[in-house]
């Protein structure tokens, strides 16, 4: 049955996946109206369940483990829907296994350290799953598409020349490689939300008042350089899709699907890493064994020794008398 789900999240998830070695073409390549072919909403709320259920429990396998870690990297254009895509897909898991990261305007201090610094000291631990509400990528992004953020970081002469942008794919990519060969899987999402979603969610922002904190002027200025914005995602997508740490690009103009596939892509990485509870020593079974002993002695007259076998059908036990109460 595992298997069966396996291949079929994998078959539901493929056609999100940038190719290594491919050229993406953004607005050619990958439909923000993609659904998969699932025509009601209800469907696919149905399908978010079962994910966050796998989610919740590989996830407590994960932590149990304590050998790998996954970092989930979500990139989108504002009202992309990163916000909702976390709170909803993880909403079934322990909040103690997941920390999230949103990254601004780097500090002077960040501005003081390398370009990825800043992402390396918010890394999740081993068994712990840890997002980056945007992540290491605007650093290809943002700053390719704002070139005096360049300026700010402080870079030797030699090191801001036209090649740049290739020499930051380069090291994302050896980053990446480096965290997955030591048991830290990289999970990148990008949310792909058409020009049209966009305005209307904008819109959105200001006819409802309780969301109009969420509207910000600057984020209508950053709608002025859409083109830009997607010839630099694809080039990133391009470059960056790598066997170790692929790309899925989530059609996000419906935000109940593109949850969906969220949930698929970090559930498919969750079922191959397969993490398993550790196994105990015969000692420590034998150990086991004699507390639960005492602790069935301890039974008040009338109560279940062991509450847990009774309620898993096991053979019931009654205290002290052993009588029915």
């Amino acid at each position: 049955m595992v298997d069966d789900r396996a291949a079929g999240i994998a078959a539901f998830i493929e056609p999100l996946r940038v190719e290594p070695g491919t050229k993406v073409h953004l607005a050619e390549d990958f439909d923000p109206g993609y659904k998969a072919g699932i025509r009601k909403k209800k469907e696919g709320v149905e399908l978010l369940r079962g994910g966050i259920e796998l989610l919740a429990d590989y996830q407590r396998r994960l932590a149990a483990q304590d050998t790998y870690g996954v970092l989930v990297c979500l990139q989108a254009l504002d009202a992309g829907g990163k916000d909702g895509t976390i709170r909803h897909v993880m909403s079934g898991v322990n909040p103690q296994g997941v920390s999230v990261s949103s990254f601004k305007v780097p500090s002077d201090e960040e501005l003081d350290h390398d370009y990825l610094w800043r992402y390396a000291c918010r890394l999740p631990r081993r068994g712990e799953i840890g997002i980056f509400n945007r992540s290491h990528y605007e650093e290809v992004l943002v700053v390719r598409v704002h070139p005096e953020n360049l300026e700010r970081q402080k870079l030797p002469e030699a090191a801001r020349g036209p090649d740049v942008w290739e020499r930051r794919y380069r090291e994302i990519n050896q980053w990446e490689r480096y965290l997955t060969d030591n048991g830290f899987k990289v999970v990148k999402l990008f949310l792909n939300l058409s020009k049209e979603e966009q305005r209307a969610r904008f819109l959105k922002r200001i006819d409802v008042p309780e969301r109009n904190w969420k509207f910000s002027a600057a984020d209508v200025r950053e709608r002025a350089r859409w083109d830009d914005y997607q010839r630099a995602f694809s080039q990133m997508l391009s470059a960056t899709s790598t066997q170790w740490a692929p790309w899925y690009v989530i059609p996000a103009d419906h935000k109940w699907f593109a949850r969906v596939c969220a949930a698929a892509v970090l559930g498919h990485t969750l079922i191959e890493i397969d993490p398993q509870y550790p196994q105990v020593s015969d000692r420590t079974r034998r150990d086991l064994a004699k507390v639960r002993r005492e602790l069935e002695r301890q039974a008040p007259e009338g109560a279940a020794s062991d509450p847990y076998a009774e309620s898993a059908g096991k053979p019931k036990k009654r205290g002290r008398s052993g009588g029915k109460g």
